[in-house]
Formats: structure tokens, sequence, C-alpha cells
């Protein structure tokens, strides 16, 4: 099975839309040409760019990995607009300079695959977090396409579990934009702070979590001051889940004096304020379904969802900066996932955070 090749494989283990000519951006290939002049393998960014410390950069260093170990051309296109039209005329772009293989991040694609998938039959899409929807709403997969999602809740119950045993106690959740992936996060973190409170028997409402979707992605002034304004309120600790809205966060908690939890990849070499990262392997898991269409097990046509039982989630415990929080008691949570003796309601349990069911933590949205 295509989930179990990349289960064991994770074990073992550019062209911007607009004028030609642009400048090169950080992270992009050496545009280097196949023999017939084309790019074999491509990635469409979704709003954000592959130098974004999260999402599309993770996608993207596991596409890239693969083409520079195994010398073959790639590139990323960028879509000129936030619409089904732009990401749709990137796929053309990327199949009419040669790609056999397109990897597309989010959930922006969710329609221009479902066109994609049948208009270029004998081309392979890997759509990460994200299926593609039909007119009917509903998912519809084509055997050229693979779809991968990821248990974020996992990944955030270990963010906030790490969090309250490293002792804080005002935390926050900045979220982007409302969708099932950021909500996993965010609705895990809640989940995962109060375990650690009611293993710690902290009393009802010891702990505290400002909870915010700011609508977007973006590095901007507007979701720095927000940040500085939780943090002058007293919050600790924000876990920023939300591309470049965690770059807003860091630069508040510097300012602050306060600590950040970034997300998707290891974002510790960001700022000396990240004291850890809740983690999807976007990297290894796009590296791997790319290797399985070269060597013929490729398996599309579904959906596979990879969780700690896949070891497809974690916190990089390497980098973080904890001084309470042990590798001990990481590793004994970490298990509980993976064994499924931690049960934990994802994104379809509650309609806002403050519903979901706690013993200690006490949700504040901010709408």
């Amino acid at each position: 099975m295509m989930k179990k090749r990349l289960i064991s494989l994770i074990l073992a283990g550019a062209m911007v839309l607009g004028m030609a000519g642009c400048a090169k951006k950080p992270g992009e290939s050496d545009d280097k040409k196949g023999d017939k002049g084309g790019y074999e393998l491509a990635l469409i960014t979704d709003v954000g760019t592959i130098d974004d410390k999260s999402f599309n950069q993770g996608s993207w260093e596991g596409l890239k990995k693969y083409a520079d170990e195994k010398d073959i051309s790639c590139k990323y296109y960028k879509p000129s607009e936030k619409s089904d039209k732009a990401c749709l005329t990137a796929i053309d772009l990327a199949v009419k300079g040669g790609a056999k293989v397109v990897v597309t991040p989010g959930f922006l694609f969710e329609k221009p695959i479902f066109e994609a998938q049948t208009k270029y039959p004998d081309v392979t899409f890997i759509i990460i977090d994200a299926a593609p929807i039909g007119e009917d709403k509903k998912p519809h997969i084509e055997k050229n396409v693979l779809s991968i999602f990821y248990a974020e809740e996992q990944a955030g119950y270990l963010a906030g579990y790490a969090a309250v045993k490293e002792g804080y106690k005002q935390l926050g959740f900045m979220g982007g934009i409302a969708v099932p992936a950021v909500i996993r996060y965010g609705y895990g973190f809640v989940q995962g702070a109060d375990a650690a409170a009611k293993e710690l028997g902290l009393a009802k409402d010891a702990i505290d979590i400002k909870y915010t979707y700011v609508g977007n992605f973006d590095a901007s002034p507007e979701n720095q001051t927000k940040a500085a304004a939780w943090y002058s309120e007293g919050t600790e600790c924000i876990f920023a889940c939300g591309g470049g809205v965690g770059n807003s966060v860091m630069k508040a908690a510097e300012g602050a004096g306060k600590k950040v939890i970034g997300v998707d990849v290891d974002q510790s070499v960001e700022s000396d304020t990240v004291i850890t990262s809740a983690m999807k392997k976007l990297s290894d898991s796009v590296y791997n379904a790319v290797a399985s269409y070269y060597d013929k097990s490729f398996e599309g046509g579904k959906s596979i969802t990879l969780s700690a039982a896949d070891d497809g989630v974690q916190l990089p415990m390497e980098t973080s900066k904890f001084e309470k929080f042990t590798k001990e008691e990481y590793e004994k949570v970490y298990s509980g996932l993976k064994d499924g003796s931690i049960k934990i309601a994802n994104d379809t349990a509650a309609k806002d955070a403050k519903d979901l069911p706690t013993s200690v933590v006490k949700v504040e949205s901010i709408k």
C-alpha cells in the first residue's frame, strides 16, 4: 500500500507567474532543464511562497530533495492571484513545461485539481492537506491523484501538552484562516493543554487560552499588533498557526520577551522566541510520494492521513528549548498517540474551540 510505503520511508529516513526573467527566489531550483528542455517535477504554491518557513517550503524541500538526488529537473510556480482560475493556469503552465508530477499544497487546489485530474490524465498529482472537490461538494479522486492529509490535532495536542508541562498558564492560539487543518491544530492544542493540566492537578480555569483566526496567512503589522496586545495582557506563549502570521507573532514576542510555538516545520531557527514547533512531516511525505511515482508503486485514487502511528507528526525535541518538559515525558505521550490510547477530537468536534469539553482549560474565543 502507498501508506505503508510512506510510513516505511519516513521511518528510514520556478517560475513565478508574470514576466519572464524575474530574479530567482530563495530555494528555487537552478532552472536545470531536462533533456527535452522542460521541468519534470513541479510544485504550485498556494498563497504563500517556497521560502515561507512553513507549509509551502516544507513541501518544496521534499520535492527538491528528490529531484536533486535523482538529477531530475524541477521548478515551482506561483499563481498570480488567489483564485481557482489562477491556480489552474499555473497547473497548465507546469504541464506545458513538461511536468510529469505536480505537487499542490493546500485547500486552494480542491477545485483546480478536480478539473486538472481529468484534463491531464497522464500527469500525476499529489495534493497536500486537501482532496479534489467537485460541484457536489464531495471528494472525487482519480487514479492519477494522491491526497495526503495529516493528523494536525495530534501535533497540536503535543504542543499544548508540552507548553503546560513547561509551566505556561496563559496561552494563545493565533490561527490563520479557519480551514480544517488549522482548526485541527487549534483543537488539539486546547486538548493537549487540558490533559497536561489535569495531570498536574491544576484547578479549573487555571489555564487560559486566548483563541482566534486572523483570516489570513500574512506577516502584517495588524497581526503583529494583535499578538503584541495579547502579550501585554499577560499571554506567555502563542501557538502561531498560519504561515506568515508566525513571523508577525515572533516579532511581537521578541519585543515583549515572550514565547512562540511554530507550526508545520521546525521553526526554531527563525527566532530565539520559538520554544518548539508542531510539525507534520511535509518534506518526507512529498519526497516519498514522488519516489513512489518513479518506482512504479504510486497508488492514486485515494486519501491517506499520516498520524503519530505513521510518525507523520511530531515536536522536534532536538531543537526545542524546553527547560522542564523532558524527552521522557514526550516519548510517553507520543506513545499514547501512536497506540491510540490517547483519543483526540478533530475539527468536526465543535463549532467553536470554547465548546470543546475541557476540565481545566478556559478558552476565550476572540473574533
